[in-house]
């Protein structure tokens, strides 16, 4: 679900998976800046037959210690968001799970996480995406997933993206992060529990099925 041009050379879905999980671009070819600072440990699930797809940043130190994308707090919060259990969440038959940076990428120094790597989405995203031509459902979780995905369609910030939801359906929706970060933020925007959820929890609810 990209209007970049397509990759017809794409390799099939599992042979991609394993080229994903062997990328080391950002250690030893970063694009800019420092390469990653610790051992890659590529964080992705997806299925030819899921019809959803969560997009979110990038993994966690928890997520980055595990290997489970949203083995978190915020995981927590977003399958309460869905209206998920944990079974059906990991169960990528039916969830996709495609981050925009699919390693860890770091802290910075105040101690929150660096921004996703930029190596990732120009090198692998395309072709995940060619691979999954059953979804009918990206949950775009914060700007950099929304900036990708919607382009010159993405609003001016965050906050009015998500308000907007409605003119990216039925593909897309954006949401803020699940993060503890964000309770100041889903205090202040009450109108996305109101409106947004119960709109999210019915499409999962019927993409799940």
């Amino acid at each position: 679900m990209s209007d970049r041009k397509k990759n017809t050379a794409a390799a099939p879905l599992d042979g991609l998976l394993t080229q994903i999980r062997a990328c080391r671009i950002c250690a030893e070819n970063p694009l800019k800046g420092k390469p990653l600072p610790h051992e890659p440990r590529p964080v992705i699930r997806a299925s030819k037959s899921a019809r959803i797809c969560v997009a979110g940043q990038a993994p966690g130190t928890r997520v980055h210690a595990t290997g489970i994308p949203f083995n978190d707090p915020s995981g927590d919060r977003l399958r309460d968001w869905m209206g998920v259990t944990r079974d059906t969440f990991y169960d990528e038959s039916r969830i996709a799970i495609v981050p925009m940076g699919f390693c860890f990428p770091g802290l910075d120094d105040k101690g929150g996480d660096l921004p996703p790597r930029k190596e990732c989405a120009p090198a692998w995203r395309d072709q995940v995406f060619e691979h999954l031509p059953n979804l009918e459902l990206v949950l775009l979780i914060g700007q950099y997933a929304q900036t990708w995905h919607l382009g010159k369609a993405r609003k001016k910030s965050m906050t009015e993206t998500v308000l907007h939801w409605r003119d990216y359906g039925p593909a897309y929706l954006p949401l803020p992060h699940p993060s503890w970060r964000n309770n100041v933020w889903l205090k202040k925007n009450l109108w996305f529990e109101e409106e947004v959820l119960p709109h999210l929890r019915a499409e999962v609810a019927r993409l799940t099925r």
